[in-house]
């Protein structure tokens, strides 16, 4: 089905008093159209499929009715799976907002990069919420440094991200541990493949669909336009855009990790506050990175697509897509990460004159403008120059018409997981070789980035 619903409150979708109470110091005024949807289900006992892009307040709509009605220093009691350690270390920066005045309610977070024993104790002091990456908390039900036999809720956040990710597998896998008799599911999502059906079909009853913006991938906050430069160009362009984003925060995305890093230093050199984050970096160095970020210490992050969907920065006011990015739903993650809360924001995205065509695609894909900048700007529109792939690198270490996936994630985004089947990303850090059963890891174990 899809909703349409008219404006109601807090007060009126049955949260505990002790939440609306955090809510109102958080100056949450009214609910988003997905959380007033999502609520008042939830709290009922009915399993959701929710649909609504990023930004749109995923997180509150499972999360406060889950406050509301679990039990207090008891068990672990809800399980969220999210794809990213940043996006698990968000929702349980939210949790625990919302939970301030909840007392017997902790939450634990648990994901790779980050010291298992330190999780360990904390499991064992006592948890009603984990929230957590799939390979992490499959290492602890190993373990059995945790039990899931009284999860009651269980969500699975940004869906089609972890399936993306090849984690459909290890999904199936923590199932096994969680009991289905009075197990209620949610699953959220920004858009609805096959795949996320029949796994709604499978792990869920009767569950009842909220669909919003379905029809338009894109958000009509955000004003989008484009600029068709030449590659040697783009550092000008980009300089020029940053100096005039009326100290907004800007995050701007690169297609590789060591194009991300050599940006950064030209940015510093022109004396402008800027960090990064990417797969090279070290969890401390990304927690730091995004910390100084949203403080505002540094109002540039140079990022890749991992963290188009695990940042979440109200204040952003400009995404740039230094590269066009290589698949055409990539776009709209990124630039979903500004114009958050019901905010307004602006993306711009800086096409070279070999991507061209891949930026057709995208403007194909959306009803929403997208601005050409060059005949404003009194800027030539190079001639169109054939895609290739050349072995030989430019300064960033970015082949002209050629793009490569990042080789980060919380939970390592491994893309030949289907063919390979027993290939698994645990959350230490460590590749380890498994049967498909995971009944089995070899003592071989490959560091990844």
């Amino acid at each position: 089905m899809k909703t349409t619903a008219t404006t109601v409150s807090f007060e009126q979708l049955g949260l505990s008093s002790e939440i609306l109470k955090a809510l109102r110091e958080s100056e949450y005024d009214a609910p988003f159209p997905i959380q007033q949807e999502a609520i008042p289900l939830i709290l009922k006992g009915i399993d959701v499929i929710g649909q609504a892009h990023t930004g749109t307040g995923k997180t509150a709509a499972f999360s406060l009715p889950i406050l509301s009605r679990i039990r207090r220093n008891g068990p672990v009691q809800a399980l969220i799976l999210a794809p990213t350690r940043e996006l698990a270390v968000q929702i349980t920066t939210e949790i625990n907002k919302f939970a301030r005045h909840s007392s017997g309610i902790r939450t634990v977070c648990i994901y790779g990069g980050q010291n298992i024993g330190l999780q360990h104790s904390q499991l064992r002091r006592g948890v009603q919420i984990v929230v957590a990456t799939p390979g992490r908390l499959i290492d602890h039900i190993k373990r059995e440094s945790i039990h899931l036999n009284d999860v009651k809720y269980l969500i699975l956040d940004e869906a089609d991200r972890m399936l993306d990710m090849g984690f459909i597998d290890d999904i199936k896998f923590i199932l096994c541990y969680v009991k289905e008799q009075g197990r209620q599911t949610c699953l959220f999502s920004a858009t609805m493949p096959p795949e996320i059906r029949r796994l709604a079909q499978d792990y869920m009853h009767d569950a009842q669909e909220i669909r919003l913006n379905e029809d338009e991938i894109s958000l009509d906050t955000i004003q989008q336009s484009y600029l068709v430069v030449r590659e040697k160009e783009k550092f000008d362009h980009l300089r020029k855009f940053v100096e005039n984003a009326d100290s907004k925060q800007t995050i701007v995305f690169t297609a590789t990790k060591q194009r991300a890093q050599r940006l950064l230093e030209d940015l510093r050199k022109q004396g402008f506050k800027a960090t990064t984050i990417h797969g090279d970096l070290s969890q401390r160095q990304r927690d730091n990175a995004i910390y100084r970020f949203k403080k505002g210490i540094d109002n540039i992050l140079v990022a890749t697509d991992i963290a188009a969907r695990g940042i979440d920065v109200p204040a952003v006011g400009h995404v740039i897509n230094y590269d066009v990015p290589a698949e055409t739903l990539m776009y709209f993650h990124r630039i979903g990460r500004t114009a958050r809360a019901g905010g307004t924001g602006r993306a711009v995205s800086l096409v070279s004159d070999d991507r061209v065509e891949d930026f057709r695609r995208i403007i194909n894909k959306t009803e929403q403008p997208i601005r050409r900048l060059n005949e404003e700007m009194g800027i030539a529109v190079p001639p169109p120059r054939q895609q290739y792939q050349s072995r030989r690198r430019n300064n960033y270490g970015y082949r002209p018409g050629f793009q490569r996936r990042d080789s980060y994630s919380a939970d390592k985004n491994y893309s030949h997981s289907r063919q390979e089947g027993n290939r698994s990303r645990h959350g230490d850090g460590y590749e380890y070789k498994r049967s498909t059963r995971y009944g089995f890891r070899s003592n071989r174990r490959t560091r990844w980035s």
